[in-house]
């Protein structure tokens, strides 16, 4: 209560200093793989889940083994991924993330099928080994597609439509992070209504605030 308290206070002040921050390209860096964030592109670099996100697949053995990052972003999962030799895809509507993404893959020789994709619309492969999602976490309708990574609608659209298509698919492992600030109740409720349950891989707390990644799988 106290955390959520301080957090709506500062919010404002941090939201202005982000803005500022984030107004310029920025470089982002993890285990000697490095990304330039635009400012219209999620960034990594004070939000938790990517950190954590990276962390956990370290030790993972995924080389040779096809992993999608879903709604990439800055890619940095995605270059990561395929540092450690995996076949790896990774899918965004933010034109602007793809670009400067198929650049720095091409510079640093990075192999990634960059796939422009409103959640699997345009995705052909039915199965992926990992399937990697940093999904927006708040119920408001986003403005503009920088939004779209931190807003997935009112009605929470965009967990009723990743569901509905996940339940179709054969991927072999979904990951997904989320936070306690997220309406856990309502997204695992959404995912039910698809036979799908959320099974704890990991539980990390990092700034007072409790982090979750949780393997999807149907019942």
């Amino acid at each position: 209560m106290i955390r959520k308290l301080l957090k709506k206070i500062t919010y404002p002040f941090l939201k202005l200093g982000t803005k500022t921050y984030f107004s310029k390209p920025r470089l982002y860096e993890y285990e000697g793989v490095e990304v330039m964030v635009m400012p219209d592109v999620f960034p990594p670099h004070y939000t938790i889940s990517t950190k954590i996100i990276l962390d956990f697949i370290k030790p993972l053995n995924i080389e040779h083994k096809t992993v999608l990052e879903l709604g990439c972003g800055s890619g940095i999962i995605a270059l990561y991924a395929s540092s450690k030799k995996a076949e790896v895809t990774a899918s965004d509507i933010n034109k602007t993330a793809l670009k400067m993404l198929s650049n720095t893959s091409l510079k640093n020789a990075y192999e990634l099928n960059i796939i422009e994709s409103n959640l699997f619309d345009s995705i052909k492969n039915q199965g992926f080994d990992y399937v990697i999602i940093n999904p927006p976490y708040y119920a408001k309708t986003p403005k503009n597609i920088k939004e779209q990574a931190w807003f997935c609608g009112e009605n929470f659209e965009y967990y009723t439509a990743l569901f509905s298509q996940l339940v179709s698919r054969n991927d072999k492992t979904v990951l997904m992070i989320l936070s306690e600030d997220c309406d856990l109740k309502t997204i695992q409720s959404l995912a039910a209504q698809n036979n799908l349950k959320f099974i704890l891989q990991l539980e990390k707390k990092v700034l007072g605030e409790k982090n979750y990644i949780f393997k999807i799988e149907a019942y």
